[in-house]
């Protein structure tokens, strides 16, 4: 899974999600893209799973780009813990989505097998999420890729 390889600091603040994501939010790589519409923390293992989701339903052919990475520590103290003693230790990675984020990219596949990989990726994930054509001479084609949370 990812993580980090080192960090100058082991605890991080929770922080806040606010507002759309300037970064990332176009299709760069790929030919099509998946592209959050809310915001979340995104885990290590859902970043996995959606990427074994799209390369399985591919079956290994084109090329994959992840565009997240989970670089946020979250903490958590042991089972049957009294409050107090400090905070707990790292226990997970996760990535900070904001809405218009570029989750993951695809391409070298046909079309409607992109965006078969892509949705099968979206249900793994705990955002909302529409797919979204590389834009050619300013045209764009965006397909909501399932509603609800």
């Amino acid at each position: 899974m990812l993580q980090p390889k080192r960090v100058k600091y082991r605890k991080q603040h929770r922080g806040r999600m606010k507002g759309q994501a300037n970064d990332g939010n176009t299709v760069v790589f790929g030919e099509f893209g998946l592209q959050a519409l809310s915001a979340a923390w995104v885990d290590a293992r859902q970043i996995e799973a959606a990427r074994r989701a799209i390369t399985h339903h591919m079956r290994r052919g084109g090329k994959v780009w992840i565009r997240i990475f989970p670089d946020k520590p979250v903490t958590a103290k042991p089972a049957e813990t009294r409050m107090g003693s400090g905070k707990g230790a790292p226990d997970h990675w996760v990535a900070v989505v904001k809405p218009g984020r570029m989750l993951f990219e695809v391409a070298g596949v046909r079309e409607e097998v992109a965006r078969e990989a892509l949705r099968l990726a979206s249900h793994k994930l705990p955002v909302d999420t529409r797919i979204v054509a590389r834009q050619h001479e300013g045209v764009t084609t965006a397909v909501p890729a399932r509603e609800g949370a």
